[in-house]
């Protein structure tokens, strides 16, 4: 960058604190909710955060099969995800069974349950009619009076006339979208359709008919017609386009209808109410109090620590807060636990960057370098550690976010948004205010520090022991689930969101906050299911109170009933239980299974692509899989309850643990260029001075990251310290298995299977 003058250096650092003042109005605003978008949104919170509404729906006619239940379930997350996210961001909408024939719908961040049915639509079958029966008589007709089509026969008279072309079944995907006329080369709105085989050969008899005639085929879903297009020939290839759209609202929303409308079953709605937060109406508060002292203890560390620059780059990491809930704002990104988790990942990631580059000013000071010359160098040479580091997230984010779902998915963006910001702070933000800094006057040495000369620690010689003490931690964790499936319990404490369980509403005399409900109501009924795993929800504007457990048996339901009645005077008609099936269901787990494996595969593949060499990327993977694996074994031992934060957890595991490892292998990679032979002991120098070198880097990065974790498990709700509490063991683990395994087996590799060069 080229050196600033004084004039210069003035002008950015009143940008800069204009910068902070600005966003930092805007984002406390933003948090208090005083400050609201011209729609009137406000910060956009999950159910676990700020609740939002539950809406149930009750199949049609018989009890749907346990198949047909699950794959309506699938359709309709995907038709929320897919189609409602523009307008109210919900890739943390949770949609699980009820008993045999219900289905519950909750999506977060919603206060109007009767728009959201509006948006959302009643999940019912969708039809496309052929204009005329077999006798010949019109199936529909436009009404003169409304200009609307309506039907002139019963529609159980026209399914067993036949005169049903296709039904939602047999239609693979609608997608609103934009097809180009040859014509007249314009782009017009279409819905372009798939149909399965079945729908196609039935499609291509119907097309054909109607063509010769010049009918039409109308679409009707929800008791009213949606579209009447005529068919202008005969459409064989199971495909079809239906033009005439006004614009490509209007399409998207007809391709929603046929989505939805494409159900396996048949759905009512049975009720609609807006619940409160599944985690307490202090989760959110106390999480902020916890960031904002987390944040005060990591800028007076970094100021202490690194003096001068410690200023700029706590000026920037707090322009990287207030940006970050501005973005998260002003893009409608829903907030949620998991949604927390990103942050403080990408926060650390932050510190990260400033730290390496500070270390590297300092080390340049030590060479005898100007204080100018060694920011220049500092920043260049720092410069590879942090784009690896942070591109190697992205690519796990990006991996995450496209094959994800739910809590996989709300992770990811918030991660993703994280990482660049923080890459913008570290590599901008906080470049200009050092440079500002410098040239308005703070160039004296002893501002920057300078490194000192520190023994080599050998840590390759201790390998052993370094080895020996993971896989028992490991082993541990696996002989305790073992254990706990010997003793008849589930081998990890499968929380209500994997397994489902009983949900239990009850009519209290008088209205509840959560705190009061958590406090006074819940100890009675965990002595009942001797289970803490219970979560609790506010039904707004009434004294219902939904609580959510294990799945009970008669007796147990009968000894909750009496606890009730003896403890708060309920009656027992004014209880009502029934099972719900997991909110997690198989199909998110086994895609959230296969986006981190791609993940993790695509990491191997990027550090391998920039080391050259296999031997890194295969040490940073096996690194991360033992920190996961040990994080595991503490949730098999200690019985912590594994839900969407367990989920959220692995995954900032997963993505701190190769960032962290990254930057002890740029080190070896620069300190390999000085190598002069390969043998086992210049190898094990070379590894032992790479990981001393970086080590006040990565201890003093692993306490900034740790204190925001470990201020949510001092100061948080006891949901947050539950979360925070693996998510603190896995963050240390992943220092640990930095420094003391991934080296390591780097320097395994390199002497067992060294290559041309090293032999």
């Amino acid at each position: 960058m080229k050196r600033m003058k004084k004039g210069q250096g003035v002008a950015w650092l009143v940008v800069m604190l204009a910068a902070l003042v600005g966003f930092g109005y805007l984002a406390i605003n933003i948090v208090t909710g005083t400050i609201t978008k011209s729609d009137g949104n406000k910060l956009k919170l999950g159910l676990d955060l700020a609740g939002g509404v539950s809406i149930t729906y009750e199949a049609v006619g018989d009890t749907p099969t346990e198949e047909q239940l699950q794959d309506t379930i699938t359709k309709i997350k995907s038709r929320i995800e897919n189609d409602l996210q523009s307008d109210t961001t919900t890739t943390e909408a949770s949609v699980y069974a009820v008993g045999d024939d219900r289905i519950t719908v909750e999506i977060p961040g919603v206060t109007d349950a009767n728009a959201m049915l509006e948006q959302l639509g009643t999940p019912g079958t969708i039809y496309f009619i052929a204009q005329n029966g077999s006798d010949g008589t019109p199936n529909y007709q436009i009404n003169q009076q409304t200009g609307e089509y309506e039907l002139t026969k019963d529609i159980d008279a026209i399914i067993a006339d036949g005169s049903i072309v296709v039904s939602g079944t047999q239609i693979k995907g609608a997608e609103g979208t934009f097809y180009q006329n040859p014509t007249t080369g314009a782009s017009e709105p279409v819905v372009s359709l798939s149909f399965t085989d079945e729908g196609t050969k039935a499609f291509a008899e119907a097309t054909t008919k109607a063509a010769a005639a010049s009918e039409s085929i109308g679409i009707y879903y929800d008791g009213k017609f949606v579209s009447v297009p005529r068919v202008k020939e005969a459409i064989t290839n199971g495909s079809a386009q239906i033009d005439g759209m006004k614009d490509i609202d209007e399409a998207k929303k007809l391709a929603s209808y046929i989505r939805i409308g494409g159900l396996d079953v048949e759905l009512q709605e049975l009720q609609s109410e807006v619940v409160g937060a599944s985690l307490g109406s202090d989760a959110l508060k106390t999480s902020l109090i916890a960031a904002g002292v987390g944040l005060a203890i990591v800028i007076v560390f970094m100021i202490a620590m690194y003096w001068g620059p410690g200023i700029a780059a706590s000026l920037a990491l707090m322009i990287y807060t207030a940006l970050m809930v501005f973005i998260l704002w002003a893009f409608d990104v829903t907030l949620t636990l998991p949604g927390i988790a990103g942050i403080i990942l990408s926060i650390g990631m932050a510190v990260d960057a400033n730290a390496i580059i500070f270390a590297r000013i300092r080390e340049e000071i030590a060479a005898e370098k100007s204080v100018a010359a060694a920011i220049d160098i500092g920043f260049k040479k720092a410069m590879s550690a942090i784009v690896d580091g942070n591109v190697t997230t992205l690519i796990a984010a990006a991996v995450l976010g496209i094959f994800g779902s739910g809590t996989v998915k709300g992770f990811a963006i918030t991660l993703a948004i994280g990482v660049l910001l923080s890459m913008f702070t570290a590599l901008i933000v906080s470049r200009l205010l050092i440079y500002a800094l410098y040239a308005v006057g703070m160039r004296n040495v002893k501002l920057y520090g300078k490194a000192k000369e520190r023994k080599t620690v050998n840590f390759i010689a201790k390998r052993k022991v370094f080895f020996v003490v993971s896989l028992a931690c490991i082993v541990v964790g696996f002989a305790a689930m073992g254990v706990n499936a010997g003793k008849g319990m589930k081998s990890l404490n499968y929380s209500l969101e994997f397994l489902g369980g009983t949900s239990t509403t009850v009519q209290f005399d008088k209205a509840y906050t959560l705190d009061e409900a958590e406090k006074e109501i819940v100890p009675y009924i965990s002595k009942v299911t001797g289970d803490n795993d219970i979560q609790t929800q506010i039904v707004d504007d009434d004294k219902q109170i939904i609580f959510k457990t294990r799945s009970l048996d008669l007796s147990e339901r009968e000894a909750l009933n009496k606890t009730f009645e003896d403890n708060f005077g309920v009656k027992e008609t004014n209880i009502q239980s029934t099972n719900i099936g997991s909110s997690i269901s198989k199909e998110m787990r086994s895609e959230s299974m296969v986006a981190v494996v791609i993940a993790v595969l695509c990491m191997l593949v990027y550090i391998w692509f920039r080391f050259k060499d296999i031997r890194f990327a295969t040490s940073a993977i096996i690194a991360l899989v033992h920190d996961v694996l040990v994080v595991l074994a503490l949730y098999a031992v200690a019985r912590l309850s594994v839900g969407s934060a367990f989920i959220a957890c692995m995954l900032t595991v997963v993505g701190y643990s190769v960032n962290d490892t990254i930057v002890i292998f740029d080190r070896i990679r620069e300190n390999m260029k000085t190598l002069k032979n390969g043998s086992a002991e210049a190898l094990e120098d070379l590894a032992n001075t790479s990981i001393t070198q970086t080590l006040s880097r990565t201890l003093s990065t692993s306490f900034t990251t740790l204190v925001m974790v470990l201020m949510l498990l001092i100061l948080g709700v006891t949901s947050i310290r539950e979360f925070a509490l693996p998510l603190l063991v896995g963050m240390a683990c992943g220092t640990y298995s930095s420094i003391c395994i991934a080296t390591e087996l780097w320097y395994i590799f390199k002497v067992r299977f060294a290559g041309k060069k090293n032999k």
